[in-house]
């Protein structure tokens, strides 16, 4: 467990905690499955297949268009920013013009799977025929993120489609919604999270995903659609009882993965092994580790079951504790040359939750680009350049506000 309150930015000389020597992150493989029990095989085996019939579905489509077009390569789609709506929009924003043209667009960069890429140029007009799904690839190379949850990609897209389809009648937008979420249910591990990329892509792209909120993001989706939300309307009863199940199946998911140190329950890495269900590493700066920042908003998450299970109230509680006892104290975020630092300073009131902690010790650890662990963000920061979020100070917004408001619900529910 982590050491409370104490100022973990303090430092003994700054040393390598850790030369991230783990094995590569694991796809999700024929091979693995066949190790498995034989009851769990036929599920994976299913999923396997549903992976690769979808990706071939991808690459039929752009081979008619190619022909159709005459065109002997595919035409590379435009860089963009990450699609993000407004934060409060009323419905005269969905049925503006300016959103009719963007609900055009987005529906033309539909894979033929059901998803969406992510970083594309929506401000350059819709896709052209023979054109790739995805900016994240260039033309006659591998496919890479064509269709993700990474970045709020395809839950994003999905959810405003479905707000214009409600605030205009549009067809089109209501049909694109379904596929969206039959997307969303295909994508959907037997073991009940969500890889990043899908169809699988291998690597750490198979991992069940809560960095950057991927899974969390589906989950939310999943349960404005099973609570009833009006701009989910066009969802027809079966796809519906499908959302419901897995929903249920994802919610079971998080409980499984929550991890479990000393005998006490923590919080969740960024990411877990679709199969074990174990923590994993993934990209150099992501080590197998406990999360601040992705855990807190699972536990955000799971407070908005009204009337939650033993099971989700035990894992919110255990991961509250574990969320104060993290804090990083004795730290002051400042500008030093234009640049963003943390700063030990036993006078600051500042209170941050690290990105990392290990699994062993409960202290922060800062892993930087040179695929090398350290004891400190100084030691860090020293031969690598940021490029991360390493600190945040979200978590103390449900500690204090959302528990609040949690314990109040969870009072109420006592009560009826």
């Amino acid at each position: 467990m982590p050491h409370p309150t104490t100022p973990l930015l303090r430092l003994l000389p700054a040393f390598l905690l850790l030369l991230a020597s783990r094995a590569p992150a694991e796809p999700v493989t024929a091979e693995r499955v066949a190790t498995l029990p034989a009851a769990a095989q036929k599920a994976w085996n299913e999923y396997l297949a549903r992976s690769t019939t979808l990706a071939a579905k991808n690459a039929t489509a752009l081979a008619a268009e190619l022909s159709s077009q005459k065109l002997s390569s595919p035409l590379p789609a435009p860089d963009g920013g990450d699609f993000k709506q407004p934060g409060k929009p009323d419905p005269a924003f969905y049925a503006s013009e300016d959103s009719g043209r963007l609900a055009d667009v987005i529906i033309s960069y539909q894979t033929p799977s059901g998803g969406w890429s992510k970083h594309t140029g929506y401000a350059k007009g819709p896709r052209l025929p023979g054109m790739l799904w995805s900016s994240q690839y260039a033309p006659g190379a591998k496919p890479h993120y064509l269709a993700t949850f990474d970045n709020r990609s395809t839950t994003e897209q999905i959810d405003f489609l479905a707000r214009v389809a409600l605030a205009t009648g549009r067809k089109d937008c209501a049909e694109a919604v379904r596929r969206g979420v039959d997307f969303v249910l295909a994508a959907q591990f037997p073991s009940g999270g969500w890889p990043q990329v899908y169809p699988l892509e291998g690597g750490y792209h198979d991992n069940i995903t809560f960095n950057d909120d991927a899974t969390t993001r589906v989950l939310a989706l999943l349960k404005s659609i099973a609570d009833g939300d009006p701009a989910y309307a066009m969802i027809e009863p079966d796809q519906r009882a499908r959302v419901v199940a897995a929903l249920d199946n994802g919610v079971r998911c998080l409980l499984a993965t929550q991890i479990v140190v000393n005998g006490a329950k923590t919080v969740w890495c960024a990411q877990h092994d679709a199969i074990t269900l174990q923590a994993e590493a993934a990209r150099k700066m992501e080590p197998a580790s406990l999360s601040g920042l992705e855990s807190a908003h699972i536990l955000e998450f799971l407070m908005t079951f009204e009337r939650p299970s033993a099971e989700i109230v035990a894992a919110i509680e255990a991961g509250l504790s574990w969320l104060d006892a993290a804090k990083v104290t004795n730290v002051a975020k400042r500008k030093v040359n234009g640049k963003t630092v943390y700063q030990i300073d036993p006078a600051s009131t500042e209170i941050y939750w690290a990105r990392f902690y290990s699994m062993e010790t409960g202290r922060p650890i800062f892993p930087g680009r040179d695929h090398i662990v350290y004891d400190s963000y100084e030691a860090m920061i020293a031969k690598n350049t940021a490029g991360y979020d390493y600190f945040s100070t979200q978590p103390g917004s449900l500690l204090k506000n959302g528990q609040k408001k949690w314990r109040k619900l969870l009072a109420q529910t006592d009560k009826s």
